[in-house]
């Protein structure tokens, strides 16, 4: 899967919302405590971690490459 930033980053939280894993922001501290999830292979810290353009997510078995939009 291929998603598109506006920016150059965005927190994690904002990006889990926006590939609509979770509807608000509340949620992403328990969806985190819950699911795998790694940001270029490392565990990220919390939901504040920044995604930058070029990163690559995987979240359980899903492969997901973030690139910022034209």
């Amino acid at each position: 899967m291929i998603v598109k930033i506006k920016d150059e980053t965005i927190k994690l939280g904002q990006f889990l919302k926006k590939i609509r894993e979770i509807s608000t922001g509340g949620e992403s501290k328990y969806f985190l405590q819950n699911n795998d999830i790694k940001i270029n292979g490392v565990v990220p810290v919390g939901r504040s971690t920044k995604i930058h353009a070029g990163d690559t997510v995987w979240i359980n078995d899903t492969l997901i490459k973030v690139i910022k939009e034209d």
